[in-house]
């Protein structure tokens, strides 16, 4: 219809206006336009051997702290036209391990993902191979891949501080099984340092793991607040963690932070609205997103030449009045 070659349309629809003219490259748009023309995305991956998809797996997407991570993820994606496939294992090993399989199926350039950490082997098998993939948010231990994480030690520390610092000493911490996931692990290692730092002993019975499923924390919270030697604070580790235990110190008849001062780990859009608002330990979620792309589109534009690292971003503590603290 245009009356020029296939390969001045290919170079039109591609950006490349190098060796076109101007009325040549208006005449084309303009017939695109009214046929509603879309290249063949197969045939050109096939071509090229490039779909221009990313594959993100993620362990939990019921965690509203993920929604901002992908948001980084999605806008990096966009920025440098790729597009994005979203998955979740919910925990599940072998979940995960499919979901692996298919996005490789559908030739994805690359997989960004929250790794179980149940299947190191096939981790370091898409290492071996030169696959280009990211891990984000947890480390796994081993194998030298890609990594984008939080100080998870520092932003304990820096929860414990704050209630060291208003007077609090009978601190309880409450996390899931740790099952070898660095994020978990490293915030009882946060929590533990910083009693120490400030000379106060480390008590056992004050370390609480339950298992990762809903109302288990509600189930510890009541035994823990229940007991005659009830701590003056609880930090918790997860934010959906949280909400179950404010729930339980509700229906206990306690309030916060008169009767227990409580530290949340991840700023949601929810906490400054809580009552009392909630103090929190912010980590870079958008920002851990945006750098785990960008990483993994450098790893697909090297071709197989990689040097793994870990970029490890800092937390901040936002204080609100959880604790007792007048802010």
């Amino acid at each position: 219809m245009a009356g020029v070659s296939k390969t001045t349309v290919s170079r039109i629809t591609s950006g490349n206006f190098e060796y076109v003219t101007e009325e040549t490259k208006a005449k084309v748009l303009k017939i695109i336009k009214e046929l509603d023309y879309k290249p063949n995305a197969l045939a050109q991956s096939l071509k090229h051997m490039k779909t221009n998809v990313v594959g993100i797996l993620l362990s939990n997407l019921q965690n509203p702290f993920w929604a901002t991570v992908l948001e980084g993820v999605e806008d990096t994606c966009r920025s440098h036209g790729y597009s994005l496939i979203i998955c979740n294992s919910n925990e599940e090993s072998q979940i995960e391990a499919d979901h692996i399989e298919v996005l490789r199926t559908k030739q994805v350039d690359g997989i960004i993902v929250n790794p179980t950490m149940k299947n190191k082997l096939l981790y370091e098998s898409l290492v071996n191979k030169k696959y280009p993939i990211v891990a984000i948010n947890r480390k796994v231990d081993g194998v030298p891949i890609e990594t984008v994480a939080v100080d998870n030690v520092k932003g304990s520390m820096l929860a414990i501080q704050h209630l060291l610092s208003l007077g609090k000493r009978k601190i309880a911490i409450i996390i899931y099984q740790p099952d070898g996931i660095s994020p978990r692990l490293e915030r009882i290692e946060g929590y533990k340092n910083e009693l120490i730092n400030n000379g106060v002993k480390v008590d056992d019975d004050f370390i609480h793991i339950v298992e990762d499923k809903k109302g288990s924390a509600k189930e510890r919270v009541r035994k823990i607040l229940l007991d005659p030697n009830r701590p003056d604070a609880i930090f918790s580790t997860n934010n959906m963690m949280t909400l179950e235990i404010l729930e339980e110190i509700k229906a206990i008849g306690l309030k916060v932070p008169d009767d227990i001062a409580l530290v949340g780990y991840d700023e949601t859009v929810w906490s400054q609205h809580l009552d009392p608002p909630l103090t929190t330990v912010k980590q870079p979620a958008y920002q851990m997103g945006e750098i785990a792309t960008e990483s993994l589109i450098a790893l697909i534009n090297a071709k197989g030449i990689r040097q793994s690292h870990t970029t490890l971003l800092e937390p901040s503590l936002i204080v609100r009045r959880s604790c007792g603290s007048k802010i």
